[in-house]
């Protein structure tokens, strides 16, 4: 079989590996350039000459034809296979699958590439509010996909189209970059179509195995670089002098440009607290949690309501939730993001209910009277919801101790699982 023309990209490229995929389901030979330096050879003036932005991928036909951008060559390269089904079967699902594409393109990928910069500290100043803008709408995009696989095995029809081969490519650079494992609990449809379509036999070798991210990555700030020292100015002889040890002269240098100093947290400059977190954290771990002697005990003696407050937290989106023992690892993977906020936070978190029909509540004993500035640490802490909890109100002081109790109910659903943060 001849070769429809030579499509410019590299093997990690993750569109590059959707526009392979969609030749090798169609059985539409292609060429791959034979070398191919990226971010060399796309600068060339013949590369530039074809492609005017220097952007791969890139398709140059046997006739001439030159196409870019990733979704048009996809679809070009299926009409060269019209009988493999890749472009639907109808007018319609052929409008459907140009619909699913634009959607992990705009909603997901876009998201997925400005996130990666962040973190990497391409993009810069870092913002962790615009981090976690991008995050909440790379996760609206991905809930999107995930709520319509619900009720399907495939996005358009009975079998695999461009739109399958499209999107699992882009899936699979999110979980690549920065859906971890409690966030892919959250996306089971989405995660069996991918394994679906990277384990077909003709696509295996082009997707690769599906990444897995324990935990998302976070920005790291660069530490800045010490300026050298400056020559020291001529002067006039004096005795010799013993030269001192070459610890001290690099200390001696690094007290000449100071480091940064860190951001200092404001939570740190609130007056000292007659609570002392630490020693609750023991006391809630080493005593039962209610009667005479106990956790909750311990706590109503000590507890400084001006130092520090009590919050309910709730998950915004509870008909997202499927198996329960997902939704725990979920508030695992939530806790290991407010890492940061180690010394300032207990919370005592849990799932009730039951699957396909729980929620996600607990309660939080943070330091300040705003819990924003405790939680903000995790990127996805807008997916919560923070209320102020009031002692004073018989409601509200029974729900903080069944929460810590782990036998909060609420609107029938039982607690059957929990976690807590100390």
């Amino acid at each position: 079989m001849s070769s429809a023309g030579t499509l410019w990209t590299v093997p990690s490229q993750y569109p590059g590996k959707a526009i392979r995929a969609v030749a090798a389901f169609g059985g539409v030979a292609i060429d791959l350039p034979a070398s191919y330096v990226h971010f060399e050879d796309n600068k060339k003036p013949e590369f530039l000459s074809k492609f005017p932005h220097g952007k791969i991928p890139a398709w140059e036909g046997k006739d001439g034809f030159l196409l870019f951008e990733s979704a048009a060559i996809a679809r070009y390269i299926a009409t060269l296979a019209p009988n493999s089904g890749l472009l639907g079967k109808s007018t319609e699902e052929a409008a459907l699958i140009d619909q699913w594409v634009h959607v992990i393109e705009s909603e997901v990928d876009v998201n997925t590439g400005i996130i990666r910069g962040l973190v990497a500290g391409q993009l810069s100043p870092y913002s962790k509010p615009l981090h976690n803008t991008f995050l909440e709408r790379q996760l609206r995009g991905l809930y999107t996909v995930e709520k319509h696989l619900s009720s399907r095995t495939f996005f358009v029809g009975e079998r695999i189209t461009m739109a399958d081969l499209f999107i699992a490519a882009l899936v699979q650079r999110a979980y690549a970059i920065n859906i971890d494992t409690p966030t892919r609990a959250k996306l089971p449809n989405l995660t069996r179509h991918l394994e679906t379509i990277v384990n077909q036999p003709a696509l295996a070798s082009i997707y690769g195995p599906v990444p897995v991210l324990e935990t998302a990555p976070v920005y790291v700030a660069a530490k800045k670089e010490k300026e050298p020292k400056p020559a020291p100015a001529p002067a006039a002889p004096k005795a010799e002098k013993k030269p001192k040890p070459k610890a001290e002269e690099e200390d001696e240098d690094d007290n000449l440009v100071p480091e940064e100093p860190k951001a200092k947290n404001p939570l740190d400059d609130l007056p000292k607290s007659t609570l002392n977190l630490e020693d609750w954290k023991r006391a809630y771990s080493n005593k039962e949690t209610r009667g005479a002697g106990g956790a909750l005990e311990w706590f109503y003696e000590n507890y400084d309501k001006e130092g520090y407050s009590l919050w309910r937290v709730d998950f915004k989106y509870p008909e997202e939730l499927t198996q329960t023992f997902m939704s725990s690892n979920q508030i695992g993977g939530f806790f290991n993001r407010l890492e940061a906020s180690r010394k300032y936070l207990f919370a005592s978190v849990g799932v009730l209910g039951e699957a396909n029909n729980s929620l996600i509540s607990g309660a939080m004993i943070l330091r300040g009277q705003d819990a924003i500035p405790v939680v903000n640490v995790a990127p996805d802490w807008e997916s919560y919801s923070f209320t102020k909890l009031d002692l004073a109100d018989a409601a509200q002081k029974a729900f903080f101790e069944a929460a810590l109790a782990w036998d909060l109910e609420i609107d029938g659903k039982k607690w059957v699982d929990g976690k807590n943060f100390k």
